[in-house]
């Protein structure tokens, strides 16, 4: 785990607020796709910080660590270093505060950058259940990214569509256009409830049950599934697909989890129905 360089004196606020804005600057740059120079964003900080070129860039790596636990994109140059200091979060929390817009990334981008082609790899590994750090915990419940995707109704539409549009393109390709013309945009046109979002196919013309799921955060974050969906699931394994659309405001990736889903996620139940009777 790499380790920050050796200061004589703790950050202050005031250098935490200023590296936290210029780090959210780049990642605005990078969403738009205006070239920036991480080197000339260093040194630049450097004349108003009194801090080592390293120190800087070690700083930049706790943001990205606190962004993959809120379900926010992340500079790709600065891999997360996850032993940051209770100070960065409270930094984090006040640039989030004062500038909600960076909460939805996925809205920067609209009408300014062409949507890209999905590409679809394989799902991250299920890792031991750990307990989140409690400098941590109250930072994700405040800014909760799950709920955040969850209520994100145009997010949500905005993953169906490009699952859809690459659904039809992958049966033109496999030489099914028969099979693109009976395509449904279930969710779109039925509205919920069906546990599925998408009627798709495979190559031989079985019934594909896509779930999409999008977020603006990277593969890990977590996510919201419906007792419904989970029934599908179960009743349908052949069939029902959940596809997890990620780093959606960025580079639109997928991959796709295949029945039974508790082996391949853990499954937390929130909520309890109450009733009378």
């Amino acid at each position: 785990m790499p380790q920050e360089p050796k200061e004589r004196r703790n950050w202050t606020d005031t250098e935490l607020d200023l590296i936290v804005a210029d780090y959210f600057l780049m990642l605005q740059d990078e969403a738009i796709g205006r070239p920036y120079n991480k080197a000339e964003h260093n040194r630049l900080l450097r004349g108003h910080i009194d801090r080592s070129e390293g120190s800087i860039e070690f700083k930049h790596q706790n943001i990205s660590a606190v962004l993959l636990k809120l379900g926010l994109p992340r500079i790709a140059g600065y891999l997360p270093a996850a032993n940051y200091q209770q100070a960065i979060i409270a930094a984090i929390d006040r640039y989030l505060s004062l500038h909600p817009m960076a909460l939805h990334p996925e809205r920067a981008i609209d009408g300014l950058a062409e949507r890209q082609a999905l590409f679809v790899g394989n799902p991250p590994p299920l890792l031991p259940a750990t307990q989140p750090k409690t400098n941590i915990e109250r930072l994700v419940r405040k800014f909760n990214p799950v709920e955040r995707d969850f209520r994100n109704r145009k997010l949500g539409r905005d993953g169906e569509e490009l699952v859809f549009h690459y659904e039809r393109q992958r049966l033109k390709q496999l030489d099914r256009p028969d099979l693109v013309k009976k395509i449904r945009w279930i969710s779109e046109e039925l509205g919920d409830g069906a546990g599925y979002d998408i009627l798709s196919f495979d190559a031989q013309g079985r019934e594909r049950l896509l779930e999409v799921k999008t977020t603006v955060g990277a593969d890990v974050t977590p996510f919201y599934i419906t007792r419904n969906e989970l029934s599908l699931a179960s009743e349908r394994p052949e069939a029902f697909r959940l596809c997890r659309v990620f780093d959606f405001s960025a580079h639109p990736r997928m991959f796709e989890l295949t029945p039974p889903l508790e082996k391949l996620v853990h499954l937390s139940p929130l909520n309890y129905e109450a009733s009378f009777s």
